[in-house]
């Protein structure tokens, strides 16, 4: 399992701040929600923490190594919009991947892929998006990484891909090798699953802690914490 430090972090594209100067550390071996609407900041942050973008100030550390080939070799992530090609069969994808990955296990893949009810055979230009969707999750935890980045995974997909996605990962969970970060803002879809939440709100720090604990000392569900931090 990985641990994740997070240090002055700031990122700014051109004529937005996204990120804002964030200091995290972020809990080993369990599952921890980066929540807020659209534009927070969480993309960003898991663009950075996967070493797909540089940030402007600020310092990231996993398993205390800076990002870079090291953090991408233990680190899974899935993006919010997916580069499968649109012409391969979901088994000629998911090999083509496994060419990438020394450790992909195609076992492990065939296994997920039937319990997502997928066909191997069927051409990804012809799936759905809640279909992709799984597709995405099955390509993340087909092989052994300590960091798993799962970025706005049930956004826009029909209710029961986003049922089978979370108990897929569940069940694939494995706390004593893992950490998991998810972002969303559909809260309520993951309120139970995650062990400590992050808010952001215009790439700021809003609230954080341990989810029971701050569902106890609030008296709130995440939901209305969310809304909260929004108004």
């Amino acid at each position: 399992m990985a641990t994740v430090e997070i240090n002055d972090l700031a990122k700014r594209y051109r004529g937005t701040q996204a990120l804002r100067g964030l200091n995290l550390r972020l809990a080993s071996g369990c599952v921890t929600g980066i929540l807020g609407e659209n534009g927070s900041g969480k993309s960003t942050l898991f663009r950075i923490l996967a070493g797909v973008t540089r940030p402007t100030r600020g310092q990231v550390l996993i398993d205390g190594l800076r990002i870079g080939v090291d953090t991408r070799r233990i680190t899974a992530y899935l993006p919010e919009v997916d580069a499968f090609y649109a012409w391969m069969s979901i088994e000629e994808q998911l090999e083509f991947l496994a060419s990438f990955y020394p450790e992909w296990d195609q076992a492990k893949a065939r296994e997920l892929t039937q319990f997502m009810k997928l066909k191997g055979e069927a051409k990804i230009g012809e799936l759905s998006k809640g279909q992709r969707a799984r597709l995405k999750f099955i390509v993340a935890f087909s092989w052994p990484s300590r960091l798993i980045l799962l970025d706005e995974p049930l956004g826009g997909i029909d209710p029961p891909s986003r049922a089978r996605i979370m108990r897929a990962m569940v069940q694939e969970f494995r706390a004593e090798e893992q950490t998991i970060l998810i972002s969303t803002h559909l809260v309520a879809e993951i309120e139970e699953f995650v062990e400590q939440v992050v808010f952001l709100h215009d790439g700021e720090v809003a609230l954080q802690g341990n989810a029971d604990a701050l569902r106890t000392d609030r008296g709130e569900s995440l939901s209305q914490m969310l809304e909260e931090v929004l108004s």
